[in-house]
């Protein structure tokens, strides 16, 4: 039997939860059961009420706002706990289409992916400004090269999760858990694929950008943290190869001249050169103690999904499981 969860983080949905439940569906091919559940993020008005009057079966509460990307993963851990085999993922602003969830489903019912992320048509989406839809691309781009994954649409939360994919996530971040996600799925070798989907008409403003350089500013540092967390050597042996590529230039400068017989010193040159160099040398050591650290992390995100098949599925973990 397979049971599929339609999980919905919210905070203070009122007014939009009634419109994005109803579009919802009970029937999905290829699964027995469809089960809603919310994760009221420390609502102020009456989502609780609301959600429960128009047939959510599950609420899981948080006493105060702890921002999307913890409601996400409680929605997850509630999910799991609860015996879900594929959880969806959507938001309650209904922005969208509940129609394209058999499209999110159909390639994990046909085991072709572990995590399946639908794809908006970022160009015709009229409320996103060109700013806007020049960033997503970017952002998508780079996201993509970190996460070795061919996801199209790095920001979208529309998405779909097998049972084991949801057990090895685990986000950080407080901002947001759309980047963080695809990057742990790309390490962990998951089949991720996109699928398009549509969106529907724009009720709310976007409560993650309060404008566009917040927006910008959050992206752009949350992006960096994960590429740091995620690829240390590659970051910072980047970093590292660009100082001692300055200083060493800065020392050929110094021995040409040197060469040349110059009647002056060039003392601040030599000074400079070597803080670059011992800059770079500090930077490639990072890089050796954070592929360390991201070894460590690897093997603690697989003892933790191991003691989670143990306590919710009572499955003995076997030595070699293809995982």
């Amino acid at each position: 039997m397979t049971t599929l969860f339609i999980q919905i983080p919210c905070y203070n949905e009122e007014q939009s939860l009634p419109v994005a439940l109803a579009a919802l569906p009970r029937e999905i091919p290829g699964v027995d059961e469809v089960r809603w559940l919310i994760i009221d993020d420390g609502s102020t008005d009456r989502t609780v009420e609301v959600a429960k009057a128009h047939g959510v079966d599950h609420v899981v509460r948080h006493t105060r706002n702890l921002g999307l990307a913890k409601a996400f993963m409680t929605g997850l851990n509630a999910c799991l706990e609860l015996g879900a085999d594929i959880i969806v993922n959507t938001d309650a602003d209904n922005q969208y289409c509940a129609d394209c969830i058999p499209d999110l489903v159909a390639p994990i019912l046909r085991q072709e992916a572990d995590m399946v992320v639908g794809a908006r048509p970022i160009t015709e989406i009229e409320h996103f400004s060109p700013l806007k839809k020049m960033l997503q691309k970017i952002g998508s781009w780079v996201i993509r090269k970190v996460s070795s994954t061919p996801v199209q649409d790095a920001p979208s939360g529309f998405r779909a999760f097998t049972r084991r994919a949801a057990m090895r996530l685990n986000v950080f971040s407080e901002y947001t858990y759309t980047l963080e996600t695809i990057i742990q799925a790309g390490q962990a070798r998951m089949a991720v694929i996109s699928v398009p989907v549509e969106v529907n008409e724009k009720l709310r403003e976007s409560r993650l950008m309060k404008s566009m350089l917040s927006y910008l500013r959050k992206s752009l540092s949350t992006t960096l943290r994960i590429f740091v967390t995620y690829r240390p050597v590659k970051f910072f042996m980047g970093v590292g190869g660009v100082l001692f590529g300055m200083g060493g230039l800065l020392c050929l400068r110094w021995l040409v001249l040197y060469l040349m017989g110059t009647d002056r010193a060039h003392v601040p040159s030599l000074i400079l050169a070597a803080i670059l160099l011992l800059s770079g040398f500090v930077c490639v050591a990072m890089g050796v103690l954070g592929e360390l650290t991201a070894v460590n992390r690897k093997l603690l995100e697989d003892v933790r999904q191991r003691v989670m098949r143990l306590e919710l599925d009572g499955v003995k973990p076997r030595a070699r499981d293809g995982e």
